[in-house]
């Protein structure tokens, strides 16, 4: 079923539908490849996602049966299955990826949490999940923590495609488009083939709105009232603003003259966490060309039911958001500041998702150990 409606007007407008989750029954039911007939082009994945796939149904108690007899551990035995099951929806992305030149057709994995601070550390698992899941349209999901930053260079130097996560601030996003730039310019000096390596910058947004909420109401004035949910459609738009500055640059000019593709923005956590806006807000206020925009499927649906009329949200607008930001500074809140608090709560909140991911999987192999049915 092509896509019609307002999802096919967002996608006329070039933004690329990506689905934001993945899990074993998706892919044995047929609903991925149903997604993608409705117009998903890539899909995301993070450690909250694989935690709630693995908790939910029966759909992987077969593996963790013959896992737990081969006496796989359990960091083995979710490496295994993550990478399978990212593996398994590469290939039914693989003729999107075909169809768009290696543009669209991604699919995303996320390097262990727990190395977000290290970055040899990150750079030895990116090699090893590229290596597992040996597809050419699957990106190596890095956290744009401080010491992220070299090892996204690295990875992309060894010519493996990025998806660059957990990013709230313009500082930190432009030290990320530098990263980006640097490991082309390294894979170039390698011997890569540019043509082949992509990378997505994911600027989460909802979660912006959702920090500066608070203080805002804390405040109480009419003024604090009336900027409610619209710090981090203002954060983003001026983020598009800096991949803009990047591609006007003389740096990137001779890369693109070698075959390079842009490091695209990704919209990530574009759910909305506060039930009073408009389920399709982060979606609507972020039209723009060349952008990917990765959601749930709740707010998937809602676009495709009530989403807007793929109008460009973003081009244009960085003068007023920049006004926005300062209209926040003026009372107190500086984005940027709250984006250290996000960045840190983002790498916890993988952590916790990694620890009962563990758990779940554990549990698993003893039941099968035990000659339980119940393997997880």
């Amino acid at each position: 079923m092509a896509p019609s409606g307002p999802l096919a007007r967002l996608i006329d407008a070039g933004v690329a539908v990506w689905l934001d989750d993945l899990s074993r029954e998706r892919l044995r039911t047929g609903n991925l490849a149903e997604l993608v007939e409705r117009g998903v082009v890539g899909v995301t994945t993070n450690p909250t996602i694989f935690a709630s796939a693995i908790a939910a149904g029966d759909a992987y108690d077969a593996q963790l049966v013959e896992l737990a007899a081969h006496g796989a551990d359990v960091d083995t035995a979710v490496f295994t299955i993550t990478t399978d099951d990212v593996r398994a929806a590469a290939d039914v992305l693989r003729p999107v990826h075909e169809r768009t030149a290696g543009v669209d057709g991604r699919v995303s994995i996320e390097v262990d949490p727990r190395l977000a601070k290290d970055t040899a550390a990150t750079v030895a698992q990116a090699k090893a999940l590229w290596a597992a899941v040996n597809r050419p349209n699957v990106l190596i999901k890095i956290p744009a923590t401080v010491e992220g930053l070299p090892a996204i260079t690295a990875v992309l130097a060894e010519g493996i495609s990025v998806n660059v996560t957990l990013i709230f601030s313009l500082a930190r996003y432009r030290a990320v488009l530098d990263a980006f730039v640097a490991g082309l310019e390294q894979a170039r000096a390698n011997g890569h083939d540019l043509t082949t390596i992509a990378s997505v910058a994911s600027f989460f947004v909802s979660r912006v709105d959702a920090a500066v909420d608070p203080r805002l109401d804390a405040i109480g004035t009419p003024e604090a009232a009336e900027l409610r949910g619209k710090a981090a459609i203002a954060n983003a738009r001026l983020a598009y603003g800096v991949y803009q500055d990047v591609l006007a640059e003389d740096r990137w000019a001779a890369l693109a003259a070698a075959g390079a593709r842009p490091q695209r923005p990704l919209w990530a956590s574009t759910g909305v966490k506060d039930p009073a806006y408009p389920d399709t807000l982060y979606v609507d206020e972020l039209v723009v060309a060349g952008a990917v925009n990765t959601m749930p499927e709740k707010t998937l649906d809602a676009v495709a039911d009530h989403g807007g009329d793929g109008t460009d949200t973003v081009t244009g607008t960085q003068d007023d958001a920049a006004r926005l930001l300062d209209r926040l500074v003026a009372l107190g809140i500086d984005v940027d500041d709250v984006a250290v608090d996000l960045e840190a709560e983002g790498v916890s909140k993988f952590e916790a998702s990694w620890a009962q991911l563990l758990a779940k999987v554990s549990e698993g192999l003893q039941a099968a150990r035990d000659g339980r049915t119940d393997a997880r």
